[in-house]
């Protein structure tokens, strides 16, 4: 198994969160899309901020590896024009992958219909460029319920308005990795709401982020259908070591 090709190296972290300046959180960012270039892993995921200084490395390395940003990181709170202005300046700057945030407090809030409306608009802009969209759910903020349903939601606006083509190119993903819960509980992906996903989210792939350390956890993730994997770790991952990144 050519594990590499599923793997999306993430480092989203913002300088203050990494307690480094600006210099020296842009010189971690760097390393991440190098070792991404050396390693071939299938995306460096980074912080929108970033997406240029990955576009020009991987151009200058002939690197085929793609590049992945947040939107609306890490609570999807924000209006859908913010969420679209975002992506749109994501797409100048040259990212292939987009993962939204989704408004996953709104549709606990019982408010589907924004929800529905920001995975219609932003998917559609995404495609419309010829993009990967993901749809982050946050499942440490949301109850086994809750997974089940906002993965049919999202399943049923991308059914229901576009081609069966394009199906594979939206994901559903688990997790920011910055979510904070009580008692030290998982904030990412686990074996129980991946398998809630992806009986949920089907025919769209599923993406799990958040919590995946070694390679046998991540051999099972790909075992039960997940198409990617999203983590700080991906070297050790590959590797065969255990991971012991936060995300």
């Amino acid at each position: 198994m050519n594990i590499k090709q599923y793997l999306d190296s993430t480092y989203l972290k913002t300088a203050e969160q990494a307690g480094l300046s600006e210099k020296e959180n842009t010189l971690v960012v760097k390393g991440f899309i190098q070792e991404a270039i050396e390693e071939h892993f299938k995306l460096i995921m980074i912080r929108p901020n970033m997406v240029s200084l990955a576009k020009k490395m991987i151009v200058e390395a002939n690197s085929v590896v793609s590049i992945g940003t947040v939107i609306d990181f890490p609570e999807g709170k924000s209006s859908l024009e913010s969420k679209l202005s975002e992506a749109l300046q994501a797409i100048h700057d040259g990212a292939d992958d987009l993962d939204f945030v989704c408004n996953y407090e709104a549709f606990k809030r019982g408010e589907v219909e924004l929800v529905k409306e920001e995975v219609l608009k932003c998917t559609q802009l995404g495609l419309g460029n010829n993009k990967v969209v993901k749809w982050i759910i946050e499942v440490a903020a949301l109850s086994d319920k809750e997974i089940i349903q906002l993965s049919s939601l999202i399943k049923n606006v991308i059914v229901s308005n576009f081609k069966q083509e394009l199906f594979a190119s939206v994901f559903v993903k688990s997790s920011t990795g910055f979510y904070k819960t009580e008692n030290n509980l998982p904030n990412g992906a686990t074996i129980p709401s991946i398998m809630m996903m992806l009986e949920n989210a089907s025919p769209l792939p599923v993406k799990a982020a958040g919590g995946v350390r070694t390679y046998e956890e991540a051999v099972k993730m790909i075992q039960l259908g997940v198409k990617r994997i999203g983590t700080s770790g991906a070297k050790s991952i590959a590797n065969g070591q255990n991971s012991h990144n936060e995300y």
